[in-house]
């Protein structure tokens, strides 16, 4: 629509008005890639986390049902108490080295004993764990915090290797403030490209352990055990609810009375004088009166097979047999045995990923003890600085059949050996691979070394020693 003065100013010669400055404004918009530092994956812009509201949502959730519904809580907490039930250890060869690491184990607010179980579930429900790290520069001493998996933001990627994380980045405070953790790499800087380093450089807040589980190797997030169960765990709770409320209404029942030829203001007249009797009372009526229980017929079948169906679809798909839940099934002893291997793999995955991280921060707690006290990095190759995470078994080992079997293969190896039919080595290795299933690690070439060392120890033990050898006097 054409403004006045424009539209007087065609009419009224000599009235143009001066020309007008244009205003330049920027095009409304964002930038393509929404990462603050504007670096670009050098492996490609997939990303593999669930959204951000997603991820909030599902850590909720999982919280929830661990709280609330009885096959969550023990999906979660029978990993919980096979791994850690009798306690863990960190160890190294070096006396104090061991010293280094018993000061970070039991510092009082490191509390590992006390606090190691919290960790082990919180990343099994949230699928990841975050731990800031605090420094004394004088002593090297090592302690942990706690980022609630809830606050985190972003989890930032290497550009240059897309499943590295190197720095995670918290949501905004009230203030608008966020805070940036460098995630811990036990190594020089050196081994990222410079353009990583440049980007690290930028996380000032501290180090950081960043831990996750069920995640992407191009993703930065982690996800809980809990997520593809959620919907069948909540699904399965409905359903015993609604049979709890089946069986409320088979229970109940009322009196049915019949008043025979009586007219319809008798029956009025009955019903506001009669009650119903109580449990062992007496009724006393005649014949032209009836009293009847009626109870629901709903029709149900027995609904234990569906409330199985349900419970072992939820099981299976956290790989635990159906007897550790209350269902015994057709199982016995025997096959209860069999059934429990593949939950034990994935038990000692999970195991497995817990031992690298303890060794790793063990290795940190090292580095951090040498460089204050030393001003040097410690020489990790040297084996009085590996350390152990020493974990109870899962199972308690069945001796009976595997002492049985070293006994018969020793039989076997000796009479083969004697035979020329194989080496003592080999015979040695094949008594090995049985003596491991006990528990024992045998190496072949270093065990017959030392048979063959004591063996001659022994023989020269033996002889006689100080006896006459001279020639015996001749006769006179």
């Amino acid at each position: 629509m054409m403004k006045l003065p424009d539209w007087i100013s065609r009419w009224i010669p000599g009235t143009e008005p001066a020309p007008r400055a244009e205003t330049m404004r920027e095009a409304a918009g964002s930038y393509a890639d929404a990462d603050e530092d504007q670096w670009r994956k050098l492996t490609g812009d997939a990303d593999r986390d669930l959204s951000p509201m997603t991820q909030d949502r599902m850590q909720k959730m999982a919280a929830y049902l661990w709280e609330s519904n009885l096959m969550a809580n023990r999906l979660v907490e029978l990993m919980v108490a096979y791994l850690l039930a009798e306690g863990v250890k960190l160890t190294c060869k070096d006396d104090l080295g061991q010293k280094t690491l018993n000061r970070f184990w039991r510092d009082p607010i490191n509390n590992m004993p006390l606090k190691l179980a919290e960790k082990v579930r919180e990343l099994a429900l949230f699928g990841e764990q975050c731990y800031p790290v605090f420094l004394n520069e004088v002593s090297g001493a090592v302690r942990l915090g706690y980022l609630d998996p809830s606050l985190i933001g972003t989890v930032v990627m290497d550009p240059d290797n897309a499943s590295q994380p190197i720095g995670v980045v918290t949501k905004k405070d009230r203030k608008g403030n966020a805070k940036r953790y460098q995630v811990i790499i036990n190594g020089p800087e050196e081994v990222f490209t410079a353009r990583t380093r440049e980007i690290r450089a930028g996380f000032t807040d501290g180090p950081c352990f960043y831990i996750r589980v069920n995640n992407m190797a191009a993703g930065g997030r982690g996800r809980s055990d809990l997520l593809a169960q959620a919907d069948w765990l909540d699904a399965y709770d409905s359903f015993l609810f609604g049979e709890l409320d089946r069986a409320k209404f088979m229970r109940a029942f009322f009196w049915d009375v019949t008043l025979t030829g009586a007219t319809e203001d008798q029956v009025k007249k009955k019903a506001s004088e009669i009650s119903a009797p109580s449990p062992g009372a007496v009724r006393v009526h005649n014949d032209s009166e009836e009293w009847k229980a009626e109870t629901p017929d709903l029709k149900a079948a027995d609904s234990s097979e569906h409330a199985r169906l349900f419970r072992n679809h939820v099981l299976g798909g956290a790989t635990i047999p159906e007897h550790w839940f209350g269902g015994g099934g057709d199982v016995n002893r025997s096959t209860a045995g069999e059934m429990g291997e593949p939950t034990f793999k994935v038990f000692s995955m999970r195991q497995g990923l817990w031992k690298i991280v303890l060794e790793d921060m063990g290795r940190y707690v090292l580095r951090q003890d040498a460089l204050a006290t030393g001003g040097r990095e410690p020489d990790f190759e040297d084996e009085a600085y590996e350390v152990e995470a020493v974990f109870p078994e899962l199972t308690s080992r069945d001796t009976t059949k595997w002492a049985a079997a070293l006994q018969q293969v020793a039989t076997a190896m000796l009479v083969m050996v004697n035979a020329q039919l194989i080496t003592r080595a080999t015979a040695v290795k094949m008594l090995a691979t049985v003596a491991g299933r006990l528990g024992v690690e045998i190496d072949a070439e270093a065990e017959i070394a030392a048979a063959e060392a004591e063996a001659k120890t022994k023989a020269a033990n033996d002889a006689f020693s100080g006896l006459d050898t001279a020639a015996p006097p001749a006769a006179a």
